[in-house]
């Protein structure tokens, strides 16, 4: 692999975008450490340090993962990239809902780049309301429960105004620096920005870690996390290839099709889509809990959700969080994988799988495969998840516990991603690639 990078970096193209993406990386956490007009920074840091005992910061642990810990830290880009992320899967949805989105994704580029510029008005629209209820809380003094001290200098509207457009402007630059990693770099722009902000925060909660519990227990979670990096590689490699044949037919005076390939059918279908679905509808009722829990007589539901929905190492809440991921799990797959139009697409072509007939067959055997393959996925998922939240009953580690969840999902599947596109460039210039 070492020798891969040097050959890379010998390339004067590749070298040029290696480095490229080097910098927007060091532009993107610049900027995440950056406050917003109108902080205090002092307090913050004070009541961020008083809230790694508690569970406070809990309450926004996946928002505060996707932003690298800025969003309790409330800087230019607080929000990161999660109102991205969250418009990205609203557009995905609705292609299949909305019969005009479905045609404009049917034709090609395109309709792809109007479905594009809709998901960047979406993502503004999203950014606005994320930042005035962080800056309306951190304003109020709710966005670190237990914290006395002001986090704003001024409480007044301007500066509330100020910090709601800063956050949306910061998020704005993000979707920028994405684009432009995309088009000039090696890899997804906006997975590469998430993988930077997953990774950032994880030598800190490994170094937590180690002064709560000692170096024992930091070594034990360190070979622990290792053997879950190479399980979650391994099942997100697997896939289910299913053969399939093209006759031979004349178009004109040529011949086409006769060729064998296969339809690639991954364990993990769904990506780590259905764990940010069910930590986002999780987050729901704590956020409503939080908005009432200083009210002058607290509805009886409040204490239950503060009682079984707050804390991560209840059963209740882990027996939960592990259905919806499986459900989730199933939806999403069933809206992206579509065994008729595959099926059709086949029958079009001429194509056809060895011993299945095609049309309704294919169909209806394509569907009974997914529904065996999306079964393991949507557990694996699940048990991948529950990591952390176990870890924080046995050993009472932080909610964003670095080996597992959503974190370990992403810095696997992005890495992989990107290594293969290297190692794709690689192979091009006749250089041997990463897996030998």
């Amino acid at each position: 692999m070492l020798g891969a990078f040097a050959s890379a970096f010998r390339t004067p193209d590749l070298r040029k975008k290696l480095l490229f993406v080097l910098l927007i990386v060091v532009i993107f956490r610049a900027g995440s450490q950056i406050p917003a007009p109108g902080v205090h920074v002092a307090n913050v840091q004070q009541c961020l340090d008083a809230a790694q005992t508690g569970d406070s910061a809990g309450l926004y642990n996946l928002v505060n993962l996707f932003s690298g810990g800025a969003l309790l830290q409330l800087t230019v880009f607080a929000l990161g990239i999660m109102p991205y992320i969250t418009a990205s899967i609203i557009l995905q949805l609705l292609v299949v809902v909305i019969p005009r989105l479905e045609r404009l994704k049917k034709e090609g580029q395109a309709g792809q780049s109007k479905i594009t510029q809709y998901t960047r008005y979406l993502t503004l629209g999203l950014a606005v309301l994320q930042a005035t209820g962080i800056v309306a809380l951190a304003r109020s003094g709710d966005l670190l429960q237990g914290c006395t001290q002001p986090l704003l200098h001024d409480d007044g509207t301007a500066t509330f105004l100020v910090m709601v457009v800063t956050m949306t402007a910061g998020t704005a630059v993000i979707m920028w620096l994405g684009e432009l990693i995309t088009e000039r770099g090696i890899g997804n722009g906006m997975s590469i920005l998430i993988f930077t902000q997953v990774v950032a925060t994880f030598p800190a909660t490994m170094w937590a870690v180690k002064n709560d519990k000692g170096w024992w227990t930091f070594a034990i979670v360190l070979i622990i996390g290792l053997a879950i990096m190479a399980a979650v590689i391994f099942i997100e490699q697997a896939q289910r290839r299913i053969p399939v044949q093209y006759a031979r037919r004349m178009v004109g005076r040529k011949m086409f099709g006769g060729s064998s390939t296969y339809i690639p059918l991954k364990v993990n279908q769904a990506g780590v889509i259905p764990v940010i679905f069910a930590s986002s509808l999780l987050y729901l009722p704590a956020m409503a809990a939080q908005f009432n829990q200083n009210a002058q007589d607290p509805p009886i539901w409040v204490d239950w959700i503060n009682n079984y929905f707050v804390q991560g190492d209840h059963p209740i809440y882990m027996a939960t969080y592990f259905a919806l991921i499986i459900f989730f799990t199933y939806f999403y797959v069933s809206i992206t994988f579509n065994p008729p139009e595959v099926a059709d697409n086949m029958k079009k072509y001429g194509g056809f799988i060895p011993g299945i007939r095609a049309g309704k067959p294919t169909e209806d055997y394509l569907s009974y495969v997914l529904s065996r393959i999306t079964l393991p996925g949507s557990l694996y998922l699940g048990l991948v998840a529950l990591i952390p939240l176990i870890a924080l009953a046995l050993i009472n580690a932080n909610q964003n516990f670095p080996f597992g969840g959503t974190s370990i999902l992403i810095m696997v599947g992005v890495a992989l991603d990107t290594v293969k596109q290297i190692e794709s460039q690689l192979q091009q210039r006749n250089y041997e690639g990463f897996l030998r």
